[in-house]
């Protein structure tokens, strides 16, 4: 039974074709086709307020130079927050529980902000892994805590996405598991368990939502460090 609970973690296949780059795809269905018209319906209307306050969140910390990156992160929190929520419906498949499909969005990220900032200003950038004022005994050491500290960024960003989501479908599937088992032997607890099955599919929307703005903010973040 315990291999039973991680099959949902699979790519799901067809006739030996991973349908997991449909199930990557399947989000942009979801987005209103343009049209000439600035809006056409209350949905473009929801879709374009969300997007403005987005973005107005992410940019307003940084300056000019990281206003280019406004299309990418608004994108890329778009495409996660739909791939997060689509994940829990019955019978899906959420991409991001794979570690190799976080660590892909990761890792590419991480590393142009880090080219940015040795681009444009490559003393500053270095200068985080020595902070100045520090003890002469302490900067070999200091030098590599820094240093793992910065190359770890990426693989915590990937870990904290996989992490969270895959914890939530664990236990939802563990409690609708037990709900189906105490439905004839102890129909009051099935009761209880179906009522806390209500009320961690509700907690697991909002870290779907959480986790797709959080992994977009710690970029963010990485990238005013460096411009």
């Amino acid at each position: 039974m315990n291999l039973t609970f991680f099959d949902q973690f699979s790519s799901p296949q067809l006739l030996g074709i991973p349908l997991i780059l449909i199930s990557m795809l399947f989000p942009t269905l979801l987005l209103p086709s343009p049209n000439n018209r600035w809006i056409t319906n209350r949905l473009s209307t929801l879709q374009l307020w969300l997007m403005q306050l987005l973005t107005k969140q992410l940019m307003t910390p940084m300056n000019k130079t990281g206003h280019k990156w406004a299309l990418i992160l608004s994108s890329l929190m778009t495409f996660l927050l739909l791939i997060n929520l689509l994940g829990l419906l019955p019978y899906t498949f959420t991409p991001t529980t794979q570690l190799s499909m976080n660590m892909s969005l990761a890792f590419p990220l991480w590393l142009a902000t880090i080219l940015i900032g040795l681009r444009n200003q490559p003393s500053i950038s270095l200068g985080h892994i020595l902070p100045e004022g520090t003890p002469t005994p302490l900067i070999p050491a200091l030098i590599m805590i820094e240093t793992i500290s910065l190359l770890i960024r990426p693989l915590a960003l990937g870990v904290r996405l996989t992490a969270n989501l895959t914890a939530g479908h664990l236990l939802i599937q563990l409690i609708s598991t037990a709900t189906m088992a105490l439905l004839s032997i102890l129909p009051a607890v099935s009761i209880l368990t179906t009522s806390i099955l209500i009320l961690l599919t509700i907690l697991e929307f909002a870290v779907a939502m959480i986790q797709a703005y959080v992994f977009v903010l710690l970029i963010s973040l990485y990238l005013q460090e460096n411009i």
